[in-house]
């Protein structure tokens, strides 16, 4: 059975049998069937996790527990509104704390504030629905993902790669200019300005 558990980089999740780089937790989704209700998260504390950590082992979607949720890779955790887990993935979720706080001038930021900060940017109220911005291509940096006539896909460089739960399709030139609806949000963009590198699939092909 193919569990909807996979989350697409433009605020779906899922039914997928391909197999993700990297975890997440939103809360309990499921109900003992194993199948998602209308809920797409139960808390703010969205995280996105390493697949190994310290020998633990679990059943997926067990009962009572919270739904296991999975990502092709990094870039696209944060173009879902994930952040990095605070304690199988520490070094990564304090270096993004810190360029974060650098970029809003904050300063001894606690998880809980972080992630409400996220969810203003990351989620339309009541709805269960991704909120979505506008940006010109050329103030994007790379891990940042667009929508393209109904398609996610990653700035990489000039390149576009068009995403699909598997890996990412053939690179297609990146325009130069002009606007385009951003999936990846804003404070997370600022992140990357300052120097934070997403971790992106190997299967991320370069063009020819």
């Amino acid at each position: 059975m193919t569990l909807q558990n996979r989350v697409t980089p433009d605020g779906r999740i899922v039914a997928d049998p391909a197999r993700g780089s990297m975890m997440g937790n939103r809360g309990i989704l499921h109900d003992a069937n194993r199948s998602l209700g209308r809920a797409r998260w139960r808390h703010r504390n969205w995280v996105a996790c390493r697949l190994a950590f310290k020998g633990r082992r679990r059943p997926v979607m067990a009962p009572g527990h919270y739904t296991e949720l999975f990502f092709l890779d990094e870039a696209v955790a944060f173009a879902a509104g994930h952040r990095p887990c605070a304690e199988c993935r520490r070094d990564d979720y304090l270096r993004f704390k810190a360029l974060w706080e650098d970029v809003h001038g904050s300063s001894a930021l606690c998880a809980k504030d972080l992630d409400a900060a996220l969810h203003r940017e990351r989620a339309v109220p009541r709805s269960f629905e991704q909120r979505r911005h506008a940006a010109d291509f050329a103030d994007l940096p790379d891990g940042a993902f667009v929508l393209i006539e109904g398609v996610a896909s990653l700035v990489r460089g000039d390149e576009l790669l068009p995403y699909a739960p598997a890996g990412y399709g053939a690179a297609a030139r990146r325009p130069k200019s002009g606007r385009t609806v951003v999936l990846t949000p804003p404070g997370v963009l600022q992140v990357f300005r300052m120097g934070y590198r997403p971790m992106v699939s190997e299967m991320a092909p370069y063009r020819a």
